[in-house]
């Protein structure tokens, strides 16, 4: 399981990656309410949406890095990037479906994020010019779309969802697998491509100039805020509330609670004013805008918090560098906590996963050692990125 690879990981990156896991993880064992109340529990309010387009954004980083980071790969290489980069997405979405069946109410990301693996292909040979002009329309765009699309799909599609995390006999249904995926499920791949063009667009730049780093900080630092000042101005003074409130599953849900949590679940149709919320999971312009803004803080902070001492953040890079491996482990003891009676005390169930999660990238570390799924998904990756040649 050693690897002279992991030597040359950029910490920094490492180290956003494993804020992004642990985030969700917060997520999925906390309550997201406070208990008797509407209102948004602190994880909610920090890590509600932010985390996972922060392991999105990470993830198009990572490719960005994988095909010549600054300098893109030439046509040749470029090729067997991409036919590596598609056997890694075939075996995490493979572990995405074996996850899929357990018993477990988490929304488990890994089939969508091979999905967007491949959806990604296209774009990882394009300069960081053009690459900008894509991120940002797809960005504006796509929500648009989705929003065009979604009553066809709920009209034509029988079921238009999975209800659930994707298994083996989904398969089976294509048409409802492909709506789902792409469009009415928890993470709508047409929407979180811009995650994915955003980091290959961050990964395109010279991480390690200070300029860099700190533009990434004030940058994401203002897009984020600014992507919440205009939704507050939409929805508020000019009446965009109300409307939706109006709208059938505005009257149906707590709508202004589910605002600082989380929109999953609201069909989010019947008025365009649904474009000018930015809740976490609602996949508008103004939530993708403020996830990728915050993701592209604190990638610039983890960045300059390894900037000098590469172990500056030795916890959460050690961690970050092996996600595939403990998110998974994660899923696994979420099924077991699940189904105890009764469940332990969510303090106890998160802190301890933290801390064995922590000591076991520590120790692989030590032994410069990969994660095993890591192992795996970069074997495969290096046998079809050598098959055409060999």
């Amino acid at each position: 399981m050693v690897s002279p690879s992991i030597s040359r990981r950029v910490s920094g990156v490492d180290a956003a990656r494993g804020v992004a896991l642990l985030g969700m993880m917060s997520t999925h064992i906390f309550a997201l309410y406070v208990p008797g109340t509407a209102d948004a529990s602190w994880v909610a309010q920090v890590f509600s949406g932010r985390a996972s387009a922060l392991f999105a954004v990470v993830a198009g980083l990572g490719l960005a890095l994988l095909t010549g980071g600054c300098k893109v790969h030439d046509h040749r290489a470029i090729g067997m990037d991409r036919r590596g980069i598609a056997a890694r997405a075939a075996i995490i979405m493979v572990i995405g479906l074996m996850l899929g069946g357990l018993e477990t109410n988490i929304a488990i990301i890994l089939f969508h994020y091979g999905v967007l693996f491949l959806l990604a292909l296209p774009f990882v040979s394009m300069r960081v010019s053009r690459l900008i002009w894509w991120a940002v329309g797809w960005t504006v765009l796509s929500p648009v779309a989705a929003y065009l699309l979604r009553p066809w799909i709920l009209e034509t599609v029988n079921p238009p969802s999975i209800g659930g995390n994707p298994l083996w006999q989904t398969l089976l249904e294509p048409a409802t697998l492909l709506a789902d995926i792409t469009v009415t499920g928890y993470y709508p791949a047409l929407q979180w491509l811009s995650y994915l063009l955003i980091g290959l667009v961050i990964g395109r730049l010279p991480l390690k100039d200070l300029r860099v780093q700190l533009g990434l900080v004030v940058s994401g630092l203002v897009l984020a805020v600014a992507a919440k000042l205009a939704s507050g101005y939409l929805l508020g003074p000019l009446g965009g509330l109300a409307a939706l409130l109006e709208t059938p599953d505005g009257s149906r849900y707590p709508l202004e609670a589910m605002m600082s949590v989380s929109l999953t679940g609201v069909e989010q149709s019947d008025s365009w004013w649904w474009l000018a919320v930015s809740a976490p999971h609602s996949g508008s312009p103004l939530d993708l805008l403020h996830t990728s803004g915050t993701a592209a803080l604190v990638i610039g902070l983890c960045l300059l918090a390894t900037r000098k001492f590469e172990s500056g953040l030795l916890p959460l890079s050690a961690t970050g560098a092996m996600t595939l491996t403990l998110y998974t482990i994660h899923i696994w003891t979420m099924s077991v906590v699940d189904a105890q009676d009764p469940v332990p005390e969510p303090s106890l169930v998160y802190w301890g996963q933290v801390v064995v999660f922590i000591v076991l990238g520590i120790l692989f570390q030590r032994i410069n050692a990969r994660g095993p799924l890591e192992l795996v998904t970069s074997g495969a990756s290096r046998a079809a990125r050598s098959g055409l040649n060999g």
